[in-house]
């Protein structure tokens, strides 16, 4: 898992600022129903944002960087993978993650075009920072997927992970990576970059040479400049791909 119960998205609350929010239930296409949580600016933007939380689904931290982004006018929904499809019974390591975090994406999707937006991004972390990439070779009509810290190679069941699949990828691509972090070796993130390149799909990619997996927390105190500098490129880049 990427953070701890009390992580916070290491970027400043904008006082005053005209949002909302909401605690929803979406339902997917195939009928399932999932927990997710939507902020959005009084004055929209046209501009959405799908977060993919790390493997433990939603919490906190990806609640309040949804307010983040509302708070900077563009409207986030936060999902959860598991919490409408899989009950809330304890999971071991046989629980078959794949089929709830397939429901998920389609239905943010769809709920920020229902609300009005017309550029949808997607941005993940650690585990959702991967399915962030594998999104935009979905079929979403993205305008841009984001990842932090996902791993781009093949995945431990062998299936093709974003490095593998840049061919399919229909939008532009941000990533965030750290390059002290001991799961993701640097060799992996340029092979991905050297696959996007050769796939001609717009990229960028950023690795913060000192900074650990999951260094974008508020805690992180000794990676504050690496964080700004990535929430930094998270916005230019939302700028630059909105329609």
């Amino acid at each position: 898992m990427c953070y701890d119960r009390d992580s916070l998205p290491p970027i400043p609350a904008i006082s005053g600022a005209s949002v909302s929010h909401d605690e929803l239930v979406l339902e997917s296409r195939d009928g399932n129903r999932l927990a997710a949580f939507a902020a959005t600016p009084d004055e929209p933007s046209g501009v959405g944002v799908v977060i993919l939380p790390d493997v433990r689904g939603l919490y906190r931290f990806y609640e309040e960087l949804a307010l983040r982004f509302a708070e900077r006018g563009r409207a986030a929904i936060a999902i959860d993978y598991f919490g409408r499809t899989a009950g809330v019974s304890k999971r071991d390591d046989e629980f078959e993650y794949r089929p709830h975090v397939d429901q998920t994406t389609p239905a943010g999707v769809a709920w920020l075009r229902e609300a009005g937006s017309l550029s949808i991004f997607t941005i993940g972390f650690c585990f959702g920072g991967r399915h962030s990439w594998l999104a935009a070779a979905g079929g979403h009509r993205l305008a841009g997927a984001i990842g932090f810290y996902g791993r781009p190679g093949p995945g431990a069941d062998g299936s093709p992970g974003p490095a593998q699949r840049a061919g399919e990828m229909e939008a532009p691509i941000l990533g965030l990576m750290g390059g002290a972090d001991a799961g993701i070796p640097v060799d992996e993130v340029r092979a991905f970059e050297q696959a996007l390149a050769d796939a001609g799909v717009e990229h960028e990619i950023e690795v913060y040479d000192d900074a650990p997996h999951s260094f974008f927390d508020r805690k992180q105190e000794d990676f504050a400049e690496a964080s700004a500098d990535a929430w930094s490129r998270v916005l230019g880049f939302i700028e630059r791909y909105s329609a």
